[in-house]
């Protein structure tokens, strides 16, 4: 029996006791992992999927993680004088021994599914993402909590004769949002923002 699975973007034709060079898995070696896109199942039935075979999966030990061959990439540029340039690469791969072919059964077997160095698990994912939107959650809803209260405990400065948009953004700025607030400020040594006597008493008649 053979089964044709797909990993890292390939596809491999395999059978009880192969030795695959697949690329690098997230799995040490010593364990057992689970490849369960298998796109068709051969020996004396076949079953070719739509794309994949339901409950279809190859089971394989980790051998080794090791290195592909060393890759010479070499340019060189026609006409420019000691224009030339060497790269060197060796892909990640993982050494891996095919062990089962399973044709049904695969999602109760209990193996740890065959995935990439690169990638994250679906299950951790959606396992993470409510714990980063609870605190945000939670901050919008003490900011609304906050706004009515801070709406009603302000007042509105411009109100006061010489007080315009601008001025009030500034006043708000320094902490001061309502006519009481205004009123007790001391003009010699309030230095924060430039405040005329004249809005004080103003502000302390509609503060009353």
């Amino acid at each position: 029996m053979f089964a044709v699975l797909k990993t890292g973007g390939k596809q491999y034709k395999v059978q009880a006791g192969d030795i695959l060079r697949v690329e690098k898995l997230a799995a040490d070696a010593g364990e057992t992992v689970q490849f369960n896109e298998v796109l068709m199942l051969g020996g004396d039935k076949t079953v070719v999927g739509a794309p994949l075979v339901d409950g279809a999966a190859v089971q394989a030990q980790v051998v080794d993680q090791i290195k592909g061959d060393k890759v010479i990439n070499f340019v060189k540029r026609r006409r420019k004088h000691s224009s030339k340039r060497t790269v060197g690469h060796r892909q990640k791969l993982t050494l891996v021994k095919i062990t089962d072919i399973l044709a049904s059964g695969a999602d109760k077997s209990g193996v740890k599914a065959a995935l990439g160095a690169g990638s994250v698990p679906a299950a951790a994912a959606v396992a993470a993402a409510p714990k980063k939107a609870a605190p945000k959650k939670a901050a919008k809803t003490e900011a609304k909590a906050k706004a009515p209260a801070a709406a009603a405990a302000a007042d509105d400065l411009t109100a006061i004769t010489g007080v315009g948009p601008a001025a009030a953004k500034k006043l708000a700025d320094a902490g001061i949002t309502s006519f009481a607030q205004l009123a007790a400020v001391d003009v010699d040594s309030f230095d924060a923002v430039k405040v005329k006597a004249e809005w004080v008493a103003q502000a302390a008649d509609l503060a009353k």
